[in-house]
């Protein structure tokens, strides 16, 4: 085949061709996590990112260049997650830069595309790093600089600039040890190639499955906290974990999925060989619960009536307005109403778990995102809850790594507020920036000393293997717990009160005064009491704190001051 142009509606559809095979492979490209954690979430966010953005393209009654540029521009920059689906928005963005205002593409243009989308997501990353998505797009670039003066052929440009990404991820573990060492190459590379391997094989004329769907199901999980929704689709949030009879299988997985979402939304199902963690809002949990038990037996099991929450806080509200409507008829002559004026400084908070939830609100947080390790919220995300926060200023606490980036594009975006994203990396640091917010002073005043006070807080947290694998000279074994530290893996054991008093001696230093210890949903409160016990007899020269944090798949969160 050959051909020198592409036209508007078949780079569309070239898009939504390498939108369906990224998220066809993304429990693949997941797997390619580097620590092996059962979080791995690269290819997760990478889909929901360029499907946001293949929802608005699919929606479009008429494509142009100029149409299609603003629907993939707009939509991945907003639906961007994790730091893999933000660099990827960047890159359709800068990308989109160069076709909006012609009316073909050709190899000419789509070389300055590759260049202005290498361009902008080198500049979204504030310390780039070599051996990541950047540099398999980077590879892509500069091929196509080397071709672009020696052929109009499109179709053999693009293939010769894919096989060229293909080399360079391949490349990947020699530029980053990490990688080497857990025997992987670069995960959002990987999607990457799988997006445009996709594209490729589209405009090639391969039979493609274009159908978008636009309800939103499993990749809805990083919903704002339910407190903030004014109406609610489904009544109970059901979780629970399924220990299963036998491990399932892809397809199993899927179906299983599929009839979740079948029945509602905010779906998280994380599944190894031997349990499946759920999470769903429905309106049936009866429904849920029948279809697990196809799969072996229950624990955990947690139903939550969302709508009588929610009516409680409508009656609570009611009642408040009725007491101020008594008030006022004491006055002898009516008053206009006064609108409440907006405060000076408020927050908004990532997290998950009931009781971390419940710290950070009486830490002062204004507004919760549910999200966190397990489920990166999206940059409409936070812009939503930056503009239901009523601030001048609003701080955000990501409270995790991988969010940060989402976080300073909604901060980018937000026209109406100061927005200030502290590079909160841990629930500890979150705690501990609220701790040291001062009212009375300045927001910059508060964002000096709140940044300058995460450097005083080392995080542990505690979880389990999914794989066998090599990491900082630790050998670790499918099921084994790990403590993992701010920069590695700390400490690997089949016991898990081993693990956590040798990942503290790994924290502990001289100036160490206290351990705060929060522990999980999968956690008994027995069993965390005895845990800080042991802490407490082994160092006994710190201060223990032990609260119920909820936190789903990490054991134990731990902090060191």
């Amino acid at each position: 085949m050959e051909a020198n142009t592409i036209n508007a509606s078949t780079l569309a559809k070239m898009f939504l061709a390498g939108a369906k095979n990224l998220e066809s492979k993304k429990e693949w490209i997941n797997e390619l996590n580097v620590f092996p954690v059962p979080d791995g979430d690269t290819g997760t966010n990478m889909t929901m990112t360029i499907m946001s953005a293949a929802k608005e393209v699919s929606a479009l009654e008429q494509v142009d260049m100029k149409t299609l540029a603003k629907a993939i521009s707009s939509g991945s920059l907003r639906g961007a997650r994790g730091n893999s689906g933000v660099i990827l928005s960047q890159l359709l963005r800068g990308f989109t830069k160069a076709i909006k205002e012609v009316d073909q593409v050709d190899v000419d243009v789509l070389c300055e595309a590759l260049q202005r989308a290498v361009e902008t997501a080198y500049k979204a990353v504030m310390k780039p790093k070599e051996g990541t998505i950047l540099t398999v797009a980077k590879g892509a670039a500069d091929k196509a600089l080397e071709l672009v003066d020696t052929t109009d052929d499109i179709v053999y440009f693009i293939d010769e600039v894919i096989k060229e990404a293909d080399y360079v991820l391949g490349k990947t573990p020699d530029m980053l040890p990490v990688l080497k060492q857990a025997g992987v190459v670069d995960s959002g590379g990987q999607g990457l190639v799988v997006v445009m391997q996709g594209a490729y094989d589209c405009l090639l004329g391969k039979e493609v499955d274009y159908t978008i769907e636009t309800e939103s199901g499993s990749g809805n999980v990083a919903k704002t906290a339910p407190e903030a929704e004014a109406e609610i689709k489904y009544g109970y949030c059901t979780e629970f974990i399924i220990v299963l009879d036998k491990p399932l299988t892809e397809a199993q997985e899927q179906e299983y999925k599929g009839y979740l979402e079948s029945i509602g939304d905010s779906i998280v199902v994380v599944a190894d060989d031997e349990i499946v963690k759920t999470h769903v809002h429905t309106n049936d949990p009866g429904l849920a619960i029948q279809k697990a038990l196809t799969h072996g037996s229950l624990s955990k099991i947690k139903i939550d009536n969302m709508r009588e929450e929610h009516q409680e806080r409508l009656l609570k509200d009611a009642e408040k307005a009725v007491a101020q409507q008594a008030e006022e008829k004491k006055t002898e002559e009516e008053t206009p109403a006064i609108a409440e004026p907006e405060k000076e400084m408020g927050f908004v908070a990532v997290s998950i778990g009931e009781g971390l939830n419940e710290i950070f609100k009486e830490l002062g947080v204004d507004h919760m995102i549910e999200g966190g390790q397990t489920m990166n919220p999206s940059t409409e995300d936070v812009l939503g809850a930056i503009a239901k926060v009523p601030a001048k200023t609003v701080f955000v606490l990501p409270n995790n790594k991988n969010i940060i980036l989402a976080a300073n594009q909604a901060a980018s975006l937000c026209e109406d507020k100061e927005v200030i994203v502290l590079p909160t990396k841990t629930i500890p640091q979150g705690i501990t920036a609220l701790i040291n917010f001062i009212p009375e002073q300045s927001a910059k005043e508060n964002e000096d000393r709140m940044i300058e006070e995460l450097s005083n807080v080392k995080t542990g947290q505690v979880t389990y293997a999914v794989r066998d694998t090599v990491i900082d000279d630790k050998e670790i074994h499918e099921g084994d717990y790990m403590g993992i530290g701010d920069a590695g893996i700390l400490a690997v054991n089949t016991d898990i009160q081993t693990v956590f008093l040798d990942m503290i001696a790994e924290m502990i230093d001289e100036d160490s005064a206290i351990v705060s210890i929060y522990y999980g949903a999968d956690v008994t409160e027995e069993d965390a009491e005895a845990l800080a016990a042991a802490v407490g007899e082994k160092f006994a020269d710190l201060e223990v704190e032990l609260q119920m944090g909820g936190q789903p798949v990490y054991y134990y969160i731990a902090s060191v001051e």
